[in-house]
C-alpha cells in the first residue's frame, strides 16, 4: 500500500480540526482543497465568498490562477463524499462533551432561499424566496439545527428542487416537496443519535396536518407555530381559528389573570420580559387532547399580532390522562414557550453562515458541487465552536520559558480569547505587482489572528446556564 504524501498544514488551530477528516479523502490534493477551502471561509474579507475571494486573488482578473482552479476542481469535479464529511461533522459535535446535543435540546427545522440568476444552476427557480419576502429567482434549501438556550450549529441540510425543473413535474419520481424533506432529514437527526425533547418549527410547517402525522409516528414530539387564520370546522359560533379561541379565555388584568399562566422569557442579550401563556380549545384540540393548543402572548387583552404565538403540540399536559401513557415527559405551558422561543436561534445561525461564511456565495452550477460547498460552509461553522471551547494555547516569544500548566487542566468556559498580534513582517504586502493576492495558506498567523474576535458565535451566554430546564429523567 503507498504511503501518504504528507499534506500542508493548514494554519493555526484549524490543522487540528481539519485532520480529523484526512481519512475521508483519498488524495492529498482533497486533503489540501479541504483546508484551503475553510481557511478562505473563515478570514474575513470584504466581499461576497466566490472562489476568487477563497483563494485570495481579484476578481475575474484571478479567475484562472492555479489556487482558484485547484478550488474550482476540488468543488465540482473532486471524488469525495460531501455526505461522508458531514456525518463526520455531526459524529464529532455528539462526541465533544461541550457540543453533545442533550434531551432537553431542540430539533429546529426550517427553509431559507437566497436569490440565484439563471436556469443553468440545479435547484434554481423562481420560487418563494423567505430572506427576500417575495417571490424571485433563487435556490431554496431546507436545514435542520440542533440548538439549546446557549448552543446551536446545523445538522443537515438538502436544497428544494422546484416541480418545472423536472421533466413530468411534481408528478416526477424525483419530486419531493420541502414537507418530505424535513421529515427525512429530522428522521436523519434522530438515527444520527442526537438527543432533543421536541420538534420545532414556525408555520409553514405547523399548520401543516401531514407533516406533524408523520413527526408523529416516528416517534418525534413537536411544538409548531400556526397562522392566526388557521381554520378548523366548528358548529354555530364556536371558536374556528387560534384567534377565537385565544380571545375565549378568560382575562380581566394582570391581578385577575383567570385561564393565563404567567411566563418568564429570558432574551439572548440578558433581559427577561413576562409573556402569558394559556391552554385553548381549537375543534378537537384541547388541554387534554392529542394535540394542544397554546397561545402565549405579551398582552392577552389585544393580542397583539408581532408578539403573540399560537402553537399545536402534542407534548401532555402535566396532571392530564395522557401523560401516563406518553412516552415522552409532559410540558407545562412555561416548557411550551421555552421550546418554540429556541427555534429562532436558527434564524442568528442563517446570519452567519450566510453573511459571514459565505452560504450563498457559491458560482458552482452542479448538484454536488452546491451541496459540497454548503457542506464546507457548516464544517468551518462547527469548527469556530471547537476553537471556541479548546482554544489554542497563546503565542510564546522565541527565548521565553513556557507558563505554567493549570492545576485543574480542562476545557474552558465560553469566553473571548485574546490572540497575539502577529509580526509586521508577516503581514502581506499592501499593493501585489500581480494579479493574485496574498495566498492565505502563506501567510496563516496574521491572516487568522482575529479569527477568535470575529468568531460568530461571542454573543453567546455562557455555559453555566446549559441544562437548567432539561425534562425530568
Amino acid at each position: 500500500m503507498t504511503r501518504r504524501l504528507p499534506c500542508p498544514p493548514a494554519p493555526g488551530p484549524l490543522e487540528a480540526y481539519a485532520a480529523r477528516f484526512d481519512d475521508l479523502f483519498s488524495t492529498l490534493a482533497q486533503r489540501r482543497g479541504f483546508r484551503e477551502y475553510l481557511a478562505g471561509l473563515l478570514l474575513p474579507r470584504d466581499r461576497n465568498k466566490t472562489l476568487t475571494c477563497l483563494a485570495g486573488t481579484e476578481p475575474v482578473v484571478g479567475a484562472q490562477h492555479p489556487s482558484v482552479q485547484r478550488l474550482q476542481f476540488f468543488l465540482s469535479e473532486s471524488t469525495w463524499d460531501h455526505e461522508q464529511v458531514n456525518a463526520r461533522r455531526v459524529e464529532l459535535l455528539l462526541a465533544d462533551p461541550a457540543t453533545a446535543p442533550h434531551s432537553g435540546g431542540v430539533l429546529v427545522i426550517d427553509d431559507s432561499g437566497d436569490r440565484k440568476d439563471g436556469k443553468a444552476t440545479a435547484h434554481v427557480g423562481r420560487q418563494w424566496l423567505g430572506r427576500l419576502g417575495k417571490t424571485d429567482n433563487g435556490i431554496v434549501t431546507v436545514t435542520t439545527c440542533w440548538a439549546d438556550e446557549n448552543l446551536y450549529y446545523p445538522l443537515h441540510a438538502q436544497p428544494y428542487t422546484p416541480a418545472h425543473r423536472l421533466p413530468e413535474g411534481k408528478s416526477d419520481p424525483e419530486f419531493r416537496t420541502k414537507l418530505q424533506i424535513a421529515a427525512d432529514l429530522a428522521r436523519t437527526a434522530k438515527a444520527a443519535g442526537v438527543a432533543f425533547w421536541a420538534v420545532a418549527a414556525d408555520c409553514g410547517y405547523g399548520d401543516q396536518d401531514g407533516f406533524r402525522r408523520q413527526l408523529d409516528a416516528a416517534g418525534m414530539p413537536f411544538v409548531m407555530a400556526l397562522k392566526p387564520s388557521h381554520g378548523t370546522w366548528a358548529y354555530g359560533k364556536d371558536a374556528y381559528t387560534p384567534v377565537h379561541a385565544a380571545r375565549a379565555l378568560a382575562w380581566t388584568d394582570p391581578e385577575h389573570s383567570g385561564d393565563w399562566t404567567p411566563v418568564e422569557r429570558t432574551f439572548r442579550d440578558g433581559h427577561t420580559e413576562t409573556w402569558w401563556a394559556a391552554d385553548a380549545r381549537l375543534g378537537w384540540w384541547g388541554p387534554d387532547g392529542n394535540v394542544r393548543l397554546v397561545v402565549a402572548t405579551t398582552d392577552p387583552a389585544t393580542l397583539p399580532a408581532q408578539t403573540t404565538w399560537y402553537l399545536a403540540t402534542d407534548l401532555p399536559r402535566p396532571g392530564s390522562p395522557r401523560e401516563s401513557e406518553s412516552p415522552e415527559p409532559a410540558a407545562d405551558l412555561h416548557e411550551v414557550v421555552r421550546i418554540y422561543g429556541i427555534r429562532h436561534w436558527i434564524e442568528q445561525s442563517y446570519k452567519q453562515v450566510k453573511d459571514e461564511l459565505g452560504w450563498a456565495d457559491f458560482q458552482v452550477r452542479s448538484d454536488t458541487a452546491i451541496r459540497r460547498h454548503q457542506t464546507l460552509v457548516t464544517c468551518a461553522f462547527s469548527f469556530c465552536w471547537d476553537t471556541w471551547f479548546d482554544p489554542p494555547p497563546p503565542a510564546i516569544s522565541p527565548g521565553t520559558a513556557p507558563p505554567e500548566p493549570p492545576e485543574e487542566p480542562g476545557r474552558p468556559e465560553r469566553g473571548p480569547w485574546q490572540t497575539s498580534t502577529a509580526p509586521p513582517g508577516q503581514l502581506a504586502p499592501s499593493d501585489p505587482r500581480r494579479p493574485g493576492l496574498a495566498h492565505p495558506m502563506e501567510q496563516p498567523p496574521p491572516l487568522l489572528a482575529g479569527l477568535d474576535q470575529r468568531a460568530t458565535t461571542t454573543r453567546t451566554p455562557s455555559t453555566d446556564q446549559r441544562g437548567q430546564r432539561r425534562p425530568p429523567a
